[in-house]
């Protein structure tokens, strides 16, 4: 994905809420704090659950499956094993949809 593409409406990523989108075949989790875009890989390394289905402070997501918290920022989990970095995204606004590329 070497170029924006086209993910979604931002009216469906509210302030303070995550959502789960397919963009150029990859599962990319939109978040969005005090109006700030993030993208992440949306699929916990840890045991595969869906991060939108956690919970988000600030910048933090926190998977449902088994508490793993990821960074927006950077990418990296915290478990109690090593894990392996999501992906990230980078996220623009524009014309009212959010467009997506990874980094």
């Amino acid at each position: 994905m070497a170029e924006f593409i086209k993910a979604v409406e931002a009216s469906k990523v509210p302030p303070e809420t995550m959502l789960t989108v397919e963009v150029g075949g990859e599962s990319v989790l939109l978040a969005n704090v005090d109006g700030k875009y993030y993208g992440m890989g949306a699929i916990c390394t840890h045991e595969e659950w869906d991060l939108s289905e956690g919970t988000l402070e600030d910048t933090a997501v926190t998977c449902a499956g088994h508490g793993t918290v990821w960074d927006l920022k950077t990418g990296k989990g915290v478990f109690d094993e090593p894990l392996q970095d999501e992906p990230l995204y980078d996220v623009k606004e524009e014309d009212g949809f959010l467009y997506v590329k990874r980094r």
